[in-house]
């Protein structure tokens, strides 16, 4: 695997395992839109979002800030899947937008990477958790699903070259911004469908 990933790089996908629809999903997608680019001289974009979070986000969609302070405000452990040494880059919805947004406006086909390069370990990121929220709930760990990425972080040069665009929130503020919105959630919506898998 490519580290960290840049347009260049296709990926290496296991197309039966438990992530294939996903993962097949996402290239299907781009090969779809360079086919109608080519063939139907549309014009068309295609963006590759990273790791992005920010406030509105559904607690059980699965991601991992949201499952971390979900389970912080329920008062129960934070649950981390493997060792926690797999990496994450987690880019505020903010800077994401204003990436597509310079990609929409730009006039190039082919892949751009938007997302945050600053890389840091799922469990760096729990801990970073556990003292935003001011609990004191432990650790806990699971097992590492099958196929499970243990690297992901983009190679950003082509955003910066092309549209003259990098990430501006830290992620001490943007993780501040998030959780100030989920503290807003009645106790209904913080248990509804509380339980999940994530990454």
């Amino acid at each position: 695997m490519v580290h960290p990933q840049n347009e260049d790089y296709w990926g290496n996908v296991n197309p039966i395992g438990p992530r294939g629809v996903y993962d097949e999903a996402k290239r299907f997608q781009e090969a779809i839109t360079m086919a109608y680019h080519t063939y139907h001289k549309l014009e068309t974009r295609i963006v590759r979002i990273f790791n992005t979070y920010g406030p509105r986000m559904r607690l059980n969609d699965g991601r991992a800030l949201p499952a971390f302070v979900g389970q912080a405000l329920r008062g129960e452990d934070i649950t981390v899947f493997g060792d926690g040494s797999q990496t994450r880059s987690f880019c505020y919805v903010d800077d994401l937008i204003e990436g597509i947004y310079r990609l929409l406006m730009s006039d190039y086909v082919y892949p751009v990477n938007i997302g945050n390069p600053v890389e840091i370990t799922i469990k760096q990121f729990a801990e970073e958790i556990i003292k935003l929220t001011g609990t004191n709930q432990k650790i806990v760990y699971k097992p590492l699903p099958q196929d499970d990425p243990k690297q992901r972080k983009p190679d950003i040069t082509r955003a910066k070259e092309i549209l003259n665009w990098e990430p501006k929130v830290e992620r001490a503020e943007g993780l501040k911004r998030t959780y100030e919105y989920f503290k807003t959630l009645t106790p209904d919506e913080l248990y509804k469908n509380a339980h999940g898998r994530f990454s």
